[in-house]
């Protein structure tokens, strides 16, 4: 055999062997991201999909948030504004973490319909403004003015 044909099928066998771990390694551990209208509608097409890792991105129920007495766990629920559940969270929460926050929850659902939350995201509104607009709001600024 040419070493060229040596050389062509070695750089094959490594690139299917690198391809075959990166397939493998997303399918392990590859996480949904659902609405809860989309989380209810699955879990009613198929509903072995309970265990399933999920992240759903929702907003919090305004006065929903119960806090336990030690602090660290937490009872709440969230809405996309057609579908609402409850969600169990165990751990610190955010600073940002708050009633009418948009969150990002990650865990499973429970066959009893309470989200088991092993992970809690909080947006914070005020890192996500747009920097300008934020100046455009303070006295004295006029749009378009440059200074000499």
């Amino acid at each position: 055999m040419k070493p060229r044909t040596k050389f062509l099928i070695g750089g094959a066998l490594v690139l299917s062997v690198a391809g075959y771990l990166m397939a493998s390694s997303i399918k392990d551990t590859g996480v949904y991201y659902m609405t809860p209208t989309e989380l209810t509608a699955k879990l009613q097409a198929d509903p072995s999909f309970v265990n399933a890792g999920v992240k759903v991105g929702a907003r919090v129920v305004p006065g929903s948030v119960q806090r336990a007495a030690g602090g660290k766990e937490y009872a709440f629920r969230v809405t996309d504004g057609s579908h609402t559940f409850p969600v169990v969270y165990r751990g610190i929460a955010p600073d940002t973490f708050t009633d009418s926050v948009d969150v990002v929850v990650s865990g499973r659902m429970g066959t009893d319909g309470t989200f088991q939350a092993t992970e809690l995201l909080a947006k914070c509104a005020s890192r996500y403004e747009n920097a300008p607009q934020k100046y455009k709001d303070t006295p004295g600024y006029k749009a378009g003015a440059r200074r000499a």
